[in-house]
């Protein structure tokens, strides 16, 4: 009897808890499913740029899957490769002897190129021609893991950050210290941008730690300026913070601000650049505009791969800062359930 009480007190106890309810039975269908349309997309084919290359060897190339865009001049096609819209330009030098120029910020769209080639190449109607191989940025050693890492950084800033301030706004709530501060005279927006400005102390030396321990203790593949990772980086962290503390919001206890985990995070994760956007379908790939994460890993994979200045990241940088706005002003609204000014 003791059981069975105890059991329906479990069950009833989970009845009444719809946010759970949903985490249980939906939040895995969403998830499964997210990752069904990631993964089961459409097929890559590497975008690859000829410079005045015949027609015979445009058709080969296409037959064996490549995008192949043919340009009347190199300097057309390096802008094209600069710019991140080839993975690839293909030419032929004197004695018809090919030069490949890899982008080479992607390890793994290097080697299809690398195995496209390679294996038209290989034909027997074919002259066996060693090509020429150089490459934009990064080189042959790089690492699957220099690629990945510039988005792990982000990553792991924005998800660390996200649960501290989640977890730390709603115990100042649940112990009253939030509803003793505002009996006083102090403003909304005075509470919101103290405890940001109070968080951020630690998101900046978390951001600093987590940065400089990817490149200087791992090892990580390093092309442009220490100062833009960092930038970036607080950067995401605080759109994370404002995000944690503005869910906060909406917890009653510790266990439902990480029910917000699979909801918030984890779709993030598809579109943060560890998996490649152009295997998605196109109207899947428009919700990487409303990801905040997607933004900041792109920009630390310019500056770290790329070598890309203020010029090249500004936008994100932009995005970002519209992101920790609009996030820090709903939290200035969320707090007028607790006190009207």
């Amino acid at each position: 009897m003791r059981i069975r009480a105890l059991a329906i007190r479990i069950i009833r106890q989970f009845v009444r808890d719809k946010r759970t309810l949903a985490l249980l039975f939906l939040a895995p269908l969403l998830i499964l499913t997210l990752m069904k349309l990631v993964f089961n997309g459409n097929t890559v084919e590497p975008q690859i740029g000829g410079v005045q290359i015949p027609a015979a060897l445009v058709d080969r190339l296409e037959k064996a899957d490549a995008d192949v865009i043919n340009y009347d001049n190199a300097s057309d096609a390096e802008q094209a490769l600069q710019d991140g819209d080839l993975d690839a330009v293909l030419s032929l030098g004197g004695g018809g002897k090919p030069s490949i120029t890899l982008e080479g910020s992607d390890p793994a769209s290097s080697k299809m190129v690398l195995l496209l080639l390679q294996r038209m190449m290989g034909a027997s109607d074919m002259p066996a021609v060693q090509p020429s191989i150089t490459y934009l940025h990064g080189s042959a050693d790089m690492a699957s893991f220099d690629s990945f890492g510039p988005v792990l950084i982000g990553f792991f800033s924005f998800f660390f950050v996200f649960m501290l301030a989640g977890v730390s706004f709603l115990r100042e709530r649940t112990s009253g210290t939030l509803e003793r501060l505002l009996a006083t005279p102090i403003r909304r927006s005075e509470v919101v941008f103290g405890y940001l400005s109070g968080f951020g102390l630690f998101t900046l030396l978390q951001a600093a730690l987590i940065a400089w321990f990817a490149i200087n203790v791992l090892g990580l593949y390093m092309d442009g300026s220490i100062w833009l990772v960092l930038m970036m980086n607080l950067l995401l962290s605080l759109t994370a913070l404002t995000l944690g503390t503005l869910l906060s919001s909406f917890a009653s206890n510790e266990f439902q601000i990480i029910q917000f985990i699979p909801l918030v995070v984890v779709p993030q994760v598809f579109f943060s650049g560890l998996f490649n956007l152009d295997s998605m379908a196109p109207w899947l790939q428009k919700l990487s505009n409303i990801m905040p994460l997607y933004y900041g890993a792109d920009a630390m994979r310019g500056i770290m791969i790329r070598g890309e200045g203020w010029s090249d990241i500004q936008l994100d940088v932009y995005v970002l800062l519209g992101f920790s706005t609009v996030f820090a002003l709903l939290n200035v609204l969320a707090l007028k359930k607790h006190r009207a000014i």
